[in-house]
């Protein structure tokens, strides 16, 4: 008897009532939950892995909390469990490595993401706000709507119908610091630490002209009344070409005046080293708290 096609997610039962063998599920399948398997053909990402789990997931149900946050490919930690929501029912899936959540969703709280049912971006960031530190919260806020996946107005009419939703509080405050101009997870959590101090808040993705009016470099975050820039120098700063850029730069924008603080991945983490270089550097150049 020859084997048959299985496809590259199925169940137990639905194989054996398409006329597979136990051999062939046996030698063939790679276990995702009990009775649920996903071909060895398959690369087992976490998509596919979640194409598998729908198939054991009641109506209504959709990825979210850190499992939509992994496939939006945020830049949060990654959870062993796959967590999906669901409207308040009776019974739920009780599984190993699943985790339901019981939500009140409407429509627009779903989308279609990849083939699969993922919260919203604006309903994954409520969902994460209960869940993570505020800092946190704006670099999943950044990313979200940087990579067009939230909208300020979308955010806006969630968090409207969000009364006490558990982390709402948090997730409103965090909204109003929410930016797409930041290009990466240090990038936000720098703003954040420099929005919540008592310093001015810092312009991101700031211009540099020269004395003709030409732009000749932009800062990651910056005051361009104090000519004060902030720049975050990841790895691929140390390659060879990206160095000479940068020496370009920096180098054009001393010549104008500018001061520039560079900060690395030690620094971001917490405000200490950030908040007190760049209150330095402020008063420096003339500015005085309460000014």
């Amino acid at each position: 008897m020859e084997d048959v096609e299985l496809g590259s997610v199925y169940t137990w039962r639905g194989a054996l009532d398409g006329g597979a063998r136990r051999r062939q599920i046996v030698a063939d399948g790679l276990r995702v939950s009990r009775g649920v398997y996903l071909s060895s053909v398959v690369e087992p990402t976490l998509a596919e892995r979640c194409r598998a789990w729908s198939r054991v997931l009641p109506a209504g149900a959709a990825f979210g909390l850190e499992t939509a946050a992994e496939l939006y490919a945020l830049p949060t930690r990654c959870s062993p469990t796959v967590h999906a929501v669901v409207p308040a029912q009776k019974v739920l899936p009780q599984r190993r490595g699943l985790q339901m959540h019981v939500r009140q969703l409407e429509d627009e709280d779903v989308v279609a993401f990849e083939g699969l049912r993922v919260t919203s971006g604006e309903q994954t960031y409520l969902d994460l706000a209960g869940r993570t530190s505020a800092a946190e919260l704006v670099v999943i806020g950044d990313a979200l709507i940087r990579r067009g996946l939230l909208t300020a107005e979308g955010l806006a009419r969630r968090l409207a119908r969000a009364d006490r939703v558990r982390g709402v509080v948090r997730a409103r405050a965090c909204a109003q610091m929410i930016s797409a101009l930041a290009m990466s997870r240090p990038e936000s959590l720098m703003r954040y630490w420099l929005l919540i101090s008592d310093l001015p808040d810092p312009e991101a993705q700031l211009p540099v002209h020269d004395r003709w009016g030409r732009e000749v470099a932009h800062a990651d975050l910056g005051y361009a009344r104090w000519r004060v820039a902030l720049e975050y120098e990841g790895r691929h700063h140390a390659e060879r070409d990206q160095f000479g850029r940068d020496i370009d730069r920096y180098s054009l924008m001393a010549a104008d005046g500018w001061l520039t603080l560079r900060f690395a991945s030690r620094h971001v983490n917490g405000p200490t080293v950030l908040l007190d270089r760049t209150r330095r550097a402020l008063v420096s150049r003339g500015w005085h708290p309460g000014a």
